[in-house]
Protein backbone atom coordinates (compact mmCIF):
# COMPACT_ATOMS: atom_id res chain seq x y z
CA UNK A 1 0.00 0.00 0.00
CA UNK A 2 1.22 3.39 -0.74
CA UNK A 3 0.66 6.35 1.45
CA UNK A 4 -1.99 7.84 -0.68
CA UNK A 5 -4.28 4.71 -0.83
CA UNK A 6 -6.41 5.26 2.44
CA UNK A 7 -7.82 2.25 4.12
CA UNK A 8 -10.83 2.77 5.03
CA UNK A 9 -12.46 0.78 8.38
CA UNK A 10 -15.64 -1.36 8.02
CA UNK A 11 -18.22 1.19 8.94
CA UNK A 12 -16.14 4.20 7.01
CA UNK A 13 -16.59 2.24 3.98
CA UNK A 14 -20.39 1.92 4.78
CA UNK A 15 -20.70 5.30 4.76
CA UNK A 16 -18.62 5.90 2.03
CA UNK A 17 -21.59 4.49 -0.12
CA UNK A 18 -24.93 5.14 2.11
CA UNK A 19 -26.17 7.55 4.95
CA UNK A 20 -28.29 4.42 6.36
CA UNK A 21 -26.92 1.50 7.68
CA UNK A 22 -28.85 -1.18 9.64
CA UNK A 23 -26.82 -3.93 11.10
CA UNK A 24 -28.03 -7.65 10.55
CA UNK A 25 -28.08 -10.10 14.14
CA UNK A 26 -25.00 -12.15 13.86
CA UNK A 27 -26.05 -15.50 13.45
CA UNK A 28 -27.48 -16.74 17.42
CA UNK A 29 -25.79 -20.46 16.63
CA UNK A 30 -22.76 -21.38 14.51
CA UNK A 31 -23.91 -23.19 11.05
CA UNK A 32 -21.71 -25.71 9.89
CA UNK A 33 -18.44 -25.30 8.33
CA UNK A 34 -19.16 -28.01 4.78
CA UNK A 35 -19.29 -26.54 2.15
CA UNK A 36 -21.86 -28.63 0.45
CA UNK A 37 -24.83 -29.64 1.39
CA UNK A 38 -26.97 -31.95 -0.15
CA UNK A 39 -30.31 -29.62 0.78
CA UNK A 40 -29.66 -25.90 1.45
CA UNK A 41 -31.54 -26.19 4.28
CA UNK A 42 -28.94 -28.47 5.58
CA UNK A 43 -26.87 -24.83 6.08
CA UNK A 44 -28.78 -24.22 9.23
CA UNK A 45 -28.42 -27.09 11.12
CA UNK A 46 -26.38 -26.08 14.56
CA UNK A 47 -25.47 -30.09 15.47
CA UNK A 48 -22.44 -30.34 13.43
CA UNK A 49 -19.84 -31.45 16.77
CA UNK A 50 -16.58 -29.85 15.42
CA UNK A 51 -17.87 -26.62 15.68
CA UNK A 52 -17.18 -27.30 19.53
CA UNK A 53 -13.08 -26.19 20.08
CA UNK A 54 -11.60 -25.57 23.29
CA UNK A 55 -9.29 -22.17 23.72
CA UNK A 56 -7.71 -20.65 20.99
CA UNK A 57 -10.19 -22.44 17.78
CA UNK A 58 -9.57 -25.21 15.98
CA UNK A 59 -6.12 -25.92 16.46
CA UNK A 60 -5.22 -24.32 19.90
CA UNK A 61 -3.42 -21.69 18.56
CA UNK A 62 -1.23 -20.26 21.05
CA UNK A 63 -2.47 -16.73 21.88
CA UNK A 64 -5.54 -17.06 19.22
CA UNK A 65 -7.95 -15.97 21.78
CA UNK A 66 -6.41 -13.50 22.73
CA UNK A 67 -5.63 -11.47 19.31
CA UNK A 68 -9.55 -11.74 18.80
CA UNK A 69 -10.22 -10.06 22.29
CA UNK A 70 -7.16 -7.31 21.25
CA UNK A 71 -8.71 -6.72 17.48
CA UNK A 72 -12.13 -6.26 19.11
CA UNK A 73 -10.87 -4.03 21.64
CA UNK A 74 -9.10 -2.51 19.04
CA UNK A 75 -11.43 -1.82 16.17
CA UNK A 76 -14.64 -1.88 18.32
CA UNK A 77 -15.83 -4.99 15.67
CA UNK A 78 -16.77 -8.86 17.08
CA UNK A 79 -15.67 -10.18 13.80
CA UNK A 80 -13.79 -9.25 10.39
CA UNK A 81 -16.87 -8.60 8.34
CA UNK A 82 -19.75 -6.40 9.30
CA UNK A 83 -23.58 -7.35 7.14
CA UNK A 84 -26.43 -5.39 7.29
CA UNK A 85 -28.52 -3.71 4.68
CA UNK A 86 -28.93 -0.52 3.16
CA UNK A 87 -30.98 1.49 0.87
CA UNK A 88 -28.36 2.79 -1.66
CA UNK A 89 -30.13 5.35 -4.03
CA UNK A 90 -33.39 3.71 -3.84
CA UNK A 91 -32.60 0.37 -4.13
CA UNK A 92 -32.90 -1.75 -1.39
CA UNK A 93 -29.61 -3.82 -0.74
CA UNK A 94 -27.87 -6.37 1.83
CA UNK A 95 -24.43 -4.42 2.41
CA UNK A 96 -20.65 -6.43 3.54
CA UNK A 97 -18.04 -4.74 4.73
CA UNK A 98 -14.65 -5.91 5.67
CA UNK A 99 -12.93 -4.90 8.65
CA UNK A 100 -9.42 -5.01 7.72
CA UNK A 101 -8.30 -3.94 11.13
CA UNK A 102 -9.29 -7.21 12.95
CA UNK A 103 -7.19 -9.60 11.96
CA UNK A 104 -6.46 -8.82 8.23
CA UNK A 105 -10.40 -9.00 7.70
CA UNK A 106 -9.25 -12.51 7.43
CA UNK A 107 -11.91 -14.93 6.87
CA UNK A 108 -12.36 -17.55 9.75
CA UNK A 109 -15.34 -19.69 10.88
CA UNK A 110 -17.46 -16.88 12.69
CA UNK A 111 -16.32 -14.64 9.49
CA UNK A 112 -18.12 -17.47 7.18
CA UNK A 113 -21.31 -17.72 9.61
CA UNK A 114 -22.53 -14.15 9.19
CA UNK A 115 -21.28 -14.18 5.21
CA UNK A 116 -23.80 -17.39 4.68
CA UNK A 117 -26.72 -15.17 7.34
CA UNK A 118 -26.44 -12.37 4.36
CA UNK A 119 -26.59 -13.87 1.41
CA UNK A 120 -29.52 -16.15 2.68
CA UNK A 121 -31.14 -13.14 4.23
CA UNK A 122 -31.07 -11.02 0.68
CA UNK A 123 -31.80 -14.26 -1.10
CA UNK A 124 -35.25 -14.27 1.25
CA UNK A 125 -36.01 -10.90 0.81
CA UNK A 126 -34.93 -10.30 -3.23
CA UNK A 127 -32.24 -8.33 -2.29
CA UNK A 128 -29.10 -7.62 -4.19
CA UNK A 129 -25.60 -7.84 -2.64
CA UNK A 130 -23.03 -5.23 -2.39
CA UNK A 131 -19.69 -6.76 -0.80
CA UNK A 132 -17.02 -3.77 0.06
CA UNK A 133 -13.77 -6.22 0.31
CA UNK A 134 -10.86 -5.66 2.25
CA UNK A 135 -8.89 -8.77 3.45
CA UNK A 136 -6.07 -10.32 3.72
CA UNK A 137 -7.20 -14.02 3.21
CA UNK A 138 -7.89 -16.94 4.91
CA UNK A 139 -7.56 -16.94 8.80
CA UNK A 140 -4.45 -19.20 9.46
CA UNK A 141 -4.80 -19.32 13.09
CA UNK A 142 -8.09 -21.38 12.31
CA UNK A 143 -5.87 -23.88 9.69
CA UNK A 144 -8.22 -25.78 7.30
CA UNK A 145 -11.36 -25.03 9.36
CA UNK A 146 -10.82 -21.45 7.61
CA UNK A 147 -10.04 -22.44 4.14
CA UNK A 148 -12.98 -24.23 3.60
CA UNK A 149 -14.97 -21.15 4.60
CA UNK A 150 -14.23 -20.14 0.54
CA UNK A 151 -15.97 -22.98 -0.76
CA UNK A 152 -18.88 -21.89 1.69
CA UNK A 153 -18.77 -18.30 0.70
CA UNK A 154 -18.86 -19.70 -3.17
CA UNK A 155 -21.88 -21.52 -2.59
CA UNK A 156 -23.51 -18.74 -1.32
CA UNK A 157 -22.76 -16.49 -4.02
CA UNK A 158 -24.03 -19.40 -6.55
CA UNK A 159 -27.16 -19.63 -4.67
CA UNK A 160 -27.80 -15.91 -4.90
CA UNK A 161 -26.47 -15.97 -8.68
CA UNK A 162 -29.58 -19.00 -9.27
CA UNK A 163 -31.75 -17.26 -7.12
CA UNK A 164 -31.59 -14.21 -10.21
CA UNK A 165 -30.01 -11.43 -7.66
CA UNK A 166 -27.13 -8.85 -8.50
CA UNK A 167 -23.89 -9.04 -6.51
CA UNK A 168 -21.47 -5.99 -7.04
CA UNK A 169 -18.11 -6.22 -5.41
CA UNK A 170 -16.11 -2.71 -4.18
CA UNK A 171 -12.26 -3.72 -3.61
CA UNK A 172 -10.34 -1.88 -1.38
CA UNK A 173 -6.83 -2.01 0.06
CA UNK A 174 -6.24 -4.71 0.24
CA UNK A 175 -8.43 -7.50 -1.58
CA UNK A 176 -5.71 -10.46 -1.44
CA UNK A 177 -6.35 -14.36 -1.37
CA UNK A 178 -9.57 -16.27 -1.76
CA UNK A 179 -11.25 -12.92 -0.17
CA UNK A 180 -10.21 -11.83 -4.39
CA UNK A 181 -10.79 -15.15 -5.54
CA UNK A 182 -14.63 -15.62 -4.01
CA UNK A 183 -16.15 -12.14 -3.03
CA UNK A 184 -14.51 -9.92 -5.32
CA UNK A 185 -13.70 -11.80 -8.53
CA UNK A 186 -16.73 -13.37 -8.31
CA UNK A 187 -19.19 -10.35 -8.75
CA UNK A 188 -21.40 -9.66 -11.50
CA UNK A 189 -19.65 -6.31 -11.81
CA UNK A 190 -15.99 -5.47 -9.73
CA UNK A 191 -15.64 -2.23 -9.02
CA UNK A 192 -12.32 -1.29 -7.43
CA UNK A 193 -10.55 1.89 -5.14
CA UNK A 194 -7.69 3.50 -7.08
CA UNK A 195 -3.85 2.03 -5.98
CA UNK A 196 -5.69 -0.68 -4.11
CA UNK A 197 -3.52 -3.92 -3.81
CA UNK A 198 -5.90 -6.50 -5.72
CA UNK A 199 -4.54 -9.82 -6.78
CA UNK A 200 -4.45 -13.56 -5.38
CA UNK A 201 -1.38 -13.30 -3.30
CA UNK A 202 -0.49 -11.40 -0.20
CA UNK A 203 2.38 -8.67 -0.79
CA UNK A 204 4.35 -11.38 2.03
CA UNK A 205 3.43 -14.48 0.16
CA UNK A 206 4.81 -13.34 -3.62
CA UNK A 207 7.28 -13.97 -5.48
CA UNK A 208 10.61 -11.56 -4.00
CA UNK A 209 11.22 -10.00 -7.64
CA UNK A 210 7.38 -9.83 -8.35
CA UNK A 211 6.61 -6.56 -9.95
CA UNK A 212 4.39 -4.98 -7.28
CA UNK A 213 2.66 -2.89 -10.07
CA UNK A 214 0.87 -6.20 -11.07
CA UNK A 215 -0.96 -6.66 -8.35
CA UNK A 216 -3.21 -3.20 -8.15
CA UNK A 217 -6.46 -2.58 -9.08
CA UNK A 218 -5.44 -0.64 -12.29
CA UNK A 219 -3.48 -3.70 -13.05
CA UNK A 220 -6.48 -6.03 -12.99
CA UNK A 221 -8.71 -3.28 -15.09
CA UNK A 222 -5.94 -3.77 -17.75
CA UNK A 223 -6.01 -7.88 -17.42
CA UNK A 224 -10.21 -7.84 -17.90
CA UNK A 225 -10.62 -8.74 -14.19
CA UNK A 226 -12.05 -5.54 -12.73
CA UNK A 227 -14.75 -3.47 -14.58
CA UNK A 228 -14.04 -0.01 -13.26
CA UNK A 229 -11.54 1.89 -10.94
CA UNK A 230 -13.28 4.45 -9.48
CA UNK A 231 -12.35 7.47 -7.26
CA UNK A 232 -14.14 7.47 -3.81
CA UNK A 233 -16.01 10.15 -4.47
CA UNK A 234 -17.39 8.80 -7.84
CA UNK A 235 -18.36 5.79 -5.95
CA UNK A 236 -21.74 6.41 -4.56
CA UNK A 237 -23.09 7.57 -7.78
CA UNK A 238 -21.73 4.65 -9.81
CA UNK A 239 -22.91 2.16 -7.26
CA UNK A 240 -26.67 3.98 -7.12
CA UNK A 241 -26.41 3.71 -10.70
CA UNK A 242 -25.38 0.15 -11.15
CA UNK A 243 -27.92 -0.97 -8.68
CA UNK A 244 -31.09 0.60 -10.81
CA UNK A 245 -29.83 -1.21 -14.05
CA UNK A 246 -28.97 -4.46 -12.60
CA UNK A 247 -32.19 -4.54 -10.43
CA UNK A 248 -35.19 -3.91 -13.52
CA UNK A 249 -35.86 -6.79 -15.22
CA UNK A 250 -38.01 -6.49 -18.07
CA UNK A 251 -39.53 -9.16 -20.49
CA UNK A 252 -40.09 -6.72 -23.30
CA UNK A 253 -37.86 -6.79 -25.88
CA UNK A 254 -35.45 -3.66 -26.98
CA UNK A 255 -36.79 -1.64 -29.95
CA UNK A 256 -34.49 -1.42 -33.15
CA UNK A 257 -32.90 2.30 -32.74
CA UNK A 258 -33.71 4.24 -35.66
CA UNK A 259 -30.87 5.33 -38.23
CA UNK A 260 -28.61 8.46 -37.38
CA UNK A 261 -27.88 8.60 -40.71
CA UNK A 262 -30.19 10.07 -43.67
CA UNK A 263 -28.60 7.53 -46.44
CA UNK A 264 -30.70 6.23 -48.80
CA UNK A 265 -30.56 2.57 -49.40
CA UNK A 266 -28.01 1.90 -52.18
CA UNK A 267 -28.45 0.70 -55.65
CA UNK A 268 -25.33 -1.70 -55.57
CA UNK A 269 -23.51 -3.66 -53.30
CA UNK A 270 -19.87 -1.95 -53.80
CA UNK A 271 -22.04 1.25 -52.69
CA UNK A 272 -23.70 -0.40 -49.88
CA UNK A 273 -19.64 -1.16 -49.13
CA UNK A 274 -19.10 1.98 -49.08
CA UNK A 275 -21.04 3.49 -47.07
CA UNK A 276 -20.72 1.15 -44.39
CA UNK A 277 -16.93 2.11 -44.60
CA UNK A 278 -17.49 5.81 -44.55
CA UNK A 279 -15.51 7.55 -41.90
CA UNK A 280 -18.31 9.91 -41.67
CA UNK A 281 -20.92 6.96 -41.05
CA UNK A 282 -22.22 6.86 -37.38
CA UNK A 283 -20.47 4.34 -34.94
CA UNK A 284 -21.57 2.87 -31.78
CA UNK A 285 -21.16 5.37 -29.61
CA UNK A 286 -22.89 7.54 -31.56
CA UNK A 287 -26.36 5.29 -31.12
CA UNK A 288 -25.49 4.48 -27.45
CA UNK A 289 -25.23 8.41 -26.66
CA UNK A 290 -28.61 8.82 -28.77
CA UNK A 291 -30.96 6.04 -27.46
CA UNK A 292 -29.34 5.83 -24.01
CA UNK A 293 -29.94 8.01 -21.57
CA UNK A 294 -27.31 6.92 -18.37
CA UNK A 295 -25.11 3.54 -19.10
CA UNK A 296 -22.13 2.01 -17.08
CA UNK A 297 -19.93 -0.13 -18.92
CA UNK A 298 -18.51 -3.59 -17.91
CA UNK A 299 -15.44 -4.66 -19.15
CA UNK A 300 -12.47 -7.77 -19.50
CA UNK A 301 -13.41 -11.10 -20.27
CA UNK A 302 -11.72 -12.39 -16.99
CA UNK A 303 -9.42 -14.17 -18.98
CA UNK A 304 -6.69 -11.74 -19.48
CA UNK A 305 -7.98 -10.00 -22.01
CA UNK A 306 -10.45 -6.43 -22.71
CA UNK A 307 -11.05 -4.78 -25.86
CA UNK A 308 -11.47 -1.42 -26.76
CA UNK A 309 -13.47 -2.63 -30.16
CA UNK A 310 -16.49 -4.12 -28.12
CA UNK A 311 -18.50 -2.17 -26.05
CA UNK A 312 -20.42 -3.65 -23.04
CA UNK A 313 -22.82 -2.67 -20.18
CA UNK A 314 -26.32 -1.49 -19.26
CA UNK A 315 -27.90 1.67 -19.74
CA UNK A 316 -31.46 3.42 -19.23
CA UNK A 317 -33.35 3.75 -22.74
CA UNK A 318 -34.50 7.55 -23.32
CA UNK A 319 -38.10 6.12 -24.52
CA UNK A 320 -39.37 4.49 -21.99
CA UNK A 321 -36.72 4.68 -18.80
CA UNK A 322 -36.38 1.04 -19.00
CA UNK A 323 -33.17 -1.25 -18.63
CA UNK A 324 -31.26 -2.80 -21.18
CA UNK A 325 -27.81 -4.53 -21.46
CA UNK A 326 -25.73 -4.06 -24.88
CA UNK A 327 -23.28 -5.15 -26.47
CA UNK A 328 -21.79 -3.10 -29.51
CA UNK A 329 -18.98 -3.59 -31.86
CA UNK A 330 -16.82 0.00 -32.71
CA UNK A 331 -16.30 -0.78 -36.58
CA UNK A 332 -12.77 -2.48 -35.41
CA UNK A 333 -11.91 -6.87 -36.15
CA UNK A 334 -13.21 -8.26 -33.08
CA UNK A 335 -10.84 -9.79 -30.67
CA UNK A 336 -11.07 -12.90 -28.65
CA UNK A 337 -11.43 -10.77 -25.54
CA UNK A 338 -14.24 -8.84 -27.09
CA UNK A 339 -16.52 -11.65 -27.92
CA UNK A 340 -15.64 -13.07 -24.40
CA UNK A 341 -17.20 -10.30 -22.96
CA UNK A 342 -20.11 -10.26 -25.05
CA UNK A 343 -20.75 -13.15 -23.98
CA UNK A 344 -20.33 -12.27 -20.46
CA UNK A 345 -22.54 -8.99 -20.87
CA UNK A 346 -25.24 -11.84 -22.58
CA UNK A 347 -25.03 -14.12 -20.17
CA UNK A 348 -25.45 -11.63 -17.06
CA UNK A 349 -28.49 -9.88 -18.85
CA UNK A 350 -30.46 -13.32 -19.25
CA UNK A 351 -29.77 -14.39 -15.98
CA UNK A 352 -31.02 -11.00 -14.53
CA UNK A 353 -33.95 -11.06 -16.76
CA UNK A 354 -32.53 -7.70 -18.94
CA UNK A 355 -33.22 -7.36 -22.38
CA UNK A 356 -30.12 -6.94 -24.71
CA UNK A 357 -29.14 -4.76 -27.71
CA UNK A 358 -26.57 -5.90 -29.71
CA UNK A 359 -24.97 -3.50 -33.17
CA UNK A 360 -23.11 -5.25 -35.39
CA UNK A 361 -20.14 -3.34 -37.19
CA UNK A 362 -17.19 -5.32 -37.88
CA UNK A 363 -15.10 -6.10 -40.91
CA UNK A 364 -14.83 -9.16 -39.12
CA UNK A 365 -12.88 -11.26 -36.40
CA UNK A 366 -9.48 -10.32 -35.81
CA UNK A 367 -7.58 -13.65 -37.53
CA UNK A 368 -4.11 -12.76 -36.94
CA UNK A 369 -1.65 -14.61 -35.01
CA UNK A 370 -2.15 -13.45 -31.56
CA UNK A 371 -6.07 -13.63 -32.33
CA UNK A 372 -5.54 -17.43 -32.71
CA UNK A 373 -3.33 -17.66 -29.85
CA UNK A 374 -5.99 -16.22 -27.73
CA UNK A 375 -8.69 -18.18 -28.75
CA UNK A 376 -10.72 -16.78 -31.25
CA UNK A 377 -12.86 -19.44 -32.37
CA UNK A 378 -13.71 -20.94 -28.89
CA UNK A 379 -14.63 -17.09 -28.12
CA UNK A 380 -16.74 -16.65 -30.88
CA UNK A 381 -18.73 -19.90 -30.32
CA UNK A 382 -18.95 -18.99 -26.84
CA UNK A 383 -21.12 -16.29 -28.46
CA UNK A 384 -22.82 -18.04 -30.76
CA UNK A 385 -23.87 -20.17 -27.94
CA UNK A 386 -24.87 -17.41 -25.40
CA UNK A 387 -27.00 -16.13 -27.74
CA UNK A 388 -28.52 -19.36 -28.56
CA UNK A 389 -29.37 -20.26 -25.00
CA UNK A 390 -30.43 -16.98 -23.75
CA UNK A 391 -34.27 -16.69 -22.86
CA UNK A 392 -34.08 -12.61 -22.21
CA UNK A 393 -35.10 -10.81 -25.82
CA UNK A 394 -32.35 -9.97 -28.58
CA UNK A 395 -32.40 -7.44 -30.66
CA UNK A 396 -30.22 -6.66 -33.19
CA UNK A 397 -29.04 -3.29 -35.18
CA UNK A 398 -27.08 -3.50 -38.25
CA UNK A 399 -25.00 -0.24 -38.24
CA UNK A 400 -21.93 -0.68 -40.30
CA UNK A 401 -20.27 -3.67 -41.83
CA UNK A 402 -21.40 -6.76 -41.05
CA UNK A 403 -18.31 -9.17 -41.98
CA UNK A 404 -19.09 -12.97 -41.81
CA UNK A 405 -19.13 -14.92 -39.05
CA UNK A 406 -17.19 -12.61 -36.63
CA UNK A 407 -20.03 -10.06 -37.04
CA UNK A 408 -23.08 -13.13 -37.24
CA UNK A 409 -22.18 -14.15 -33.94
CA UNK A 410 -23.72 -11.00 -31.90
CA UNK A 411 -27.02 -11.16 -34.41
CA UNK A 412 -30.15 -12.03 -32.64
CA UNK A 413 -32.14 -14.84 -34.45
CA UNK A 414 -35.52 -13.88 -36.37
CA UNK A 415 -34.97 -10.37 -34.54
CA UNK A 416 -32.07 -8.17 -36.28
CA UNK A 417 -32.75 -5.11 -38.05
CA UNK A 418 -30.66 -3.11 -40.81
CA UNK A 419 -29.70 0.71 -41.25
CA UNK A 420 -29.32 2.07 -44.58
CA UNK A 421 -26.11 2.65 -44.68
CA UNK A 422 -24.66 -1.15 -43.72
CA UNK A 423 -24.12 -4.51 -45.37
CA UNK A 424 -24.00 -8.08 -43.84
CA UNK A 425 -21.66 -10.91 -46.32
CA UNK A 426 -20.47 -14.10 -45.77
CA UNK A 427 -17.26 -12.55 -46.62
CA UNK A 428 -15.76 -8.95 -47.90
CA UNK A 429 -16.11 -8.82 -51.51
CA UNK A 430 -12.12 -8.19 -51.90
CA UNK A 431 -11.46 -11.72 -50.29
CA UNK A 432 -14.58 -13.16 -52.23
CA UNK A 433 -12.66 -11.93 -55.57
CA UNK A 434 -9.09 -13.34 -54.44
CA UNK A 435 -10.80 -16.86 -52.98
CA UNK A 436 -12.47 -16.88 -56.46
CA UNK A 437 -9.21 -15.58 -58.10
CA UNK A 438 -10.89 -12.94 -59.94
CA UNK A 439 -8.88 -10.04 -60.48
CA UNK A 440 -9.63 -6.72 -58.91
CA UNK A 441 -11.31 -4.88 -61.00
CA UNK A 442 -14.17 -7.54 -60.96
CA UNK A 443 -14.58 -6.79 -57.14
CA UNK A 444 -17.83 -4.41 -57.54
CA UNK A 445 -19.73 -7.13 -59.78
CA UNK A 446 -18.82 -9.51 -57.19
CA UNK A 447 -20.33 -7.45 -54.30
CA UNK A 448 -23.08 -7.51 -56.27
CA UNK A 449 -23.23 -10.97 -56.83
CA UNK A 450 -23.38 -11.24 -53.08
CA UNK A 451 -26.27 -9.75 -52.93
CA UNK A 452 -25.48 -7.65 -49.54
CA UNK A 453 -27.35 -4.49 -50.09
CA UNK A 454 -30.00 -4.07 -46.40
CA UNK A 455 -32.61 -4.49 -48.80
CA UNK A 456 -31.67 -7.65 -50.48
CA UNK A 457 -30.86 -8.94 -46.56
CA UNK A 458 -34.50 -8.46 -46.23
CA UNK A 459 -35.35 -10.14 -49.18
CA UNK A 460 -33.68 -13.01 -48.26
CA UNK A 461 -35.42 -13.08 -44.96
CA UNK A 462 -31.65 -12.32 -42.80
CA UNK A 463 -33.03 -9.10 -41.30
CA UNK A 464 -36.26 -8.11 -40.16
CA UNK A 465 -36.39 -4.80 -42.07
CA UNK A 466 -34.57 -1.57 -42.45
CA UNK A 467 -35.22 1.50 -39.50
CA UNK A 468 -36.05 4.83 -40.67
CA UNK A 469 -33.66 7.94 -40.51
CA UNK A 470 -34.15 9.02 -36.65
CA UNK A 471 -35.55 12.46 -38.14
CA UNK A 472 -38.33 11.62 -39.74
CA UNK A 473 -39.86 9.47 -36.87
CA UNK A 474 -42.67 11.39 -35.72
Amino acid sequence: MTEDVPRYTAREAIALVTSGFTELPGPTSPVPASPVHANPADASDSSDPTRKFGPDGPLSWQGYDASRARAAARTGEEESVVCGTATIGGTATVLISFEFGFLGGSLGERTGDRLEAAYGYAREHRLPVVSLVATGGSRMQEGMRALVQLQRVARQSTLTREAGLPQIAVLRDPTTGGGWATLGAGADVVLALPGAQVGFAGSRVRPPDADPAAYTAEAQLAAGAVDAVVPPAELPGLLRLWLHLLSHPSAEPVPPPSALADTDLPATGWEAVGNARSPQRPRATAYLDAFLARRAAISGDRCGGTDDGMLCGFGVLKDGGRTVAYAAQTGTATRPAGYRTAARLIRLADRLRIPVLTLVDTPGAANDAEAERQGAGAAIADVFGAVAAARTPLTTLLIGEGGSGGALALAAPDNTWATPDSYFSVIAPELAAAILKRPPEEVRATADQLRIRPQDLVDLGVVRGIVEPLKSQP
